[in-house]
């Protein structure tokens, strides 16, 4: 089971999908999509304590981080 974890004010919103699932599949690649384009960083871990932004949807990606844009002013 993989997991998409959107961070926002409230706190977190997990997603859980199982990537050999093709709807499940089609559905976490589409949120990927709309929160990377309304400006959320997407984050995956690459080793204990180390993470990399993506750029694009990986399929393969165990937990996958959506961390807000800041807002300041």
């Amino acid at each position: 089971m993989a997991i998409q974890i959107v961070m926002d004010s409230t706190g977190d919103t997990r997603h859980f999908f199982n990537p050999d699932d093709a709807r499940e599949l089609v559905k976490a690649e589409r949120r990927f999509y709309e929160l990377t384009g309304t400006g959320f960083t997407a984050a995956v871990r690459t080793g204990p304590g180390q993470v990399s932004q993506m750029r694009s949807f990986d399929p393969n990606a165990e937990e996958t981080v959506f961390l807000p844009r800041l807002v300041g002013g």
